[in-house]
């Protein structure tokens, strides 16, 4: 299997990506400058978490405009799957390949804490690894989580079952003080129509490992490398 990491300045969570495929691919992703005009071959490319230019403007939305980023989209479009995290979610909306938009913190503060996710879809390479409605627990970290769509766009995605992961409660309800970011619907993560580009604001490489405190995430990485591996 070949991943593709991408790499902005800013970046903070690409390392931890990487760490993450390593472990479970038992080899090394391949880190792509964002300044690159094109990605090598790739089964998989990963947008990774942090804080891309700074994240001036609006976030995500300078990487969006990185050379390399037009590789993504037609190789997204294509097929191959992308995993944006965090701020690679926020650079997905920006290019287009996922609906909506990330909004500053319902409570305007950056936070930075574990939260519990439901998998609301568990058919797809990127999430086949857990149980369907499953509850896990996973880092966040983020000023801009606040995902937001227009009523016809979530009705869509609920319709359509493009919902990854919303966030819940331990015992697995939403509500209760278990949405940190103000995000409509509870919604953490979703995925393009073809279920080939998920986004997610939680960081499943931040908890992959028992020595970083748990592995929730790991089987998100792990059922990658069974599915395209």
């Amino acid at each position: 299997m070949k991943t593709a990491v991408i790499v902005f300045p800013g970046s903070n969570c690409d390392r931890d990506v990487q760490v993450a495929l390593r472990q479970s691919m038992g080899s090394e992703p391949m880190m792509v400058w964002h300044g690159d005009a094109s990605l090598p071959d790739a089964d998989l490319i990963v947008v990774p978490g942090g804080f891309s230019y700074g994240d001036y403007l609006r976030a995500g939305s300078m990487a969006a405009q990185s050379p390399v980023m037009k590789d993504v989209v037609a190789k997204a479009k294509k097929g191959v799957p992308v995993l944006g995290i965090c701020n690679g979610f926020q650079v997905l909306t920006e290019c287009g390949l996922l609906p909506g938009a990330l909004m500053r913190n319902a409570g305007l503060k950056f936070v930075c804490k574990d939260v519990h996710l439901r998998a609301e879809k568990t058919d797809t390479v990127f999430t086949q690894g857990y149980k369907l409605r499953q509850i896990i627990r996973i880092p966040i970290a983020h000023h801009d989580g606040n995902y937001f769509a227009d009523d016809a766009t979530l009705d869509a995605l609920e319709g359509d079952g493009l919902v990854a992961f919303r966030y819940v409660d331990e015992s697995g309800d939403p509500g209760n003080g278990s949405n940190p970011n103000g995000s409509a619907r509870d919604i953490a993560g979703i995925f393009n129509d073809k279920k080939t580009v998920l986004g997610l604001m939680p960081h499943p490489e931040r908890l992959s490992d028992p020595a970083l405190g748990g592995n929730d995430g790991r089987a998100m990485f792990d059922g990658l490398v069974k599915a395209l591996g």
